[in-house]
């Protein structure tokens, strides 16, 4: 068992941080907004909540951190109260947080001036695999880092695997997020083909999701996308951050993503008809759904 320090408790933070306490690890936290902290404390109270990131961080072997964006990253780290602040020399930083392969880059650097390693490790398979431990990681970093951290990591994933040097995390979660984009795309465009053309929706697609259309998103998401419910999962406002880190990216690197890059355009007319905090799965209000009046 470890002594680990855990950093950021949204929904996704939150029950990871809870998986490790369950796995028997000695947990200690920190959050910017302390409510959410006792919140989770009285959910886990063999836990312990840190009054700063340096606290958090401090004796700990492990740091794991799932915050927002690329600036709270290096926010976070950073600073007199910050986690390198706090981390002891030859401890490791593992970062779940979806960034820039640079961000990541960045962070391992300023690790390594404290005397700290660093893994980039983005995770995929949202809230409920997180509430549920099943997550899959994709990291970045040396081996010898990776070796130690991974059954702290364990705890909260079904699959976890080291993809390169630091950034690799980061890229590979660009992809799984190129992938999702067009997956929840036609999906939508299905369900609202099927709801237009008067078509059994669950009948449908309980048939073809046992063939080669079938896929985590459709077995997840058509009947809520059928219902017009979208107060859950996802935000668009994570996927757009995520996406804009991805096609700056292909820009840099020479990919063609015309097809992200069309998606995300759709996702942004989503934002701005009030769908900022619905889950991806909202591409499909853009639609027309319901079966039009016979003559």
């Amino acid at each position: 068992m470890a002594k680990v320090a855990f950093v950021g408790l949204g929904v996704m933070g939150g029950p990871m941080a809870g998986h490790l306490v369950g796995a028997g690890h000695e947990v200690t936290v920190w959050n910017r907004s302390r409510s959410r902290a006792e919140t989770w404390l009285a959910e886990n109270p063999s836990g312990r909540v840190a009054a700063t990131a340096r606290e958090a961080a401090a004796g700990a072997d492990v740091v794991l951190m799932c915050v927002g964006d690329d600036a709270s990253v290096l926010d976070v780290l950073g600073g007199a109260d910050g986690v390198l602040a706090g981390a002891a020399s030859g401890s490791v930083v593992v970062d779940h947080t979806t960034v820039s392969a640079e961000t990541a880059r960045r962070a391992a650097r300023a690790c390594a001036d404290a005397g700290v390693e660093f893994v980039d490790a983005p995770v995929s398979g949202g809230q409920a695999g997180a509430v549920n431990g099943t997550l899959t990681v994709m990291a970045g970093g040396d081996e010898g880092a990776f070796a130690r951290v991974e059954p702290v990591v364990a705890a909260y994933s079904a699959k976890r695997r080291l993809l390169g040097p630091v950034g690799s995390g980061q890229l590979a979660k660009m992809v799984n997020q190129i992938c999702i984009a067009g997956v929840v795309q036609g999906l939508a465009e299905g369900v609202a083909f099927a709801l237009r053309t008067g078509q059994d929706v669950d009948a449908v697609f309980d048939t073809i999701g046992a063939g080669a259309a079938g896929s985590w998103q459709m077995a997840n998401r058509y009947a809520t996308m059928a219902a017009d419910s979208f107060d859950f999962g996802f935000a668009v406002e994570h996927m757009r951050k995520d996406l804009a880190n991805t096609l700056a990216e292909a820009r840099s690197a020479g990919a063609a993503l015309p097809m992200t890059a069309l998606v995300d355009q759709w996702y942004a007319e989503v934002w701005e008809s009030g769908g900022r905090r619905w889950d991806t799965s909202s591409l499909i209000t853009r639609l027309p759904r319901s079966r039009p009046e016979q003559p």
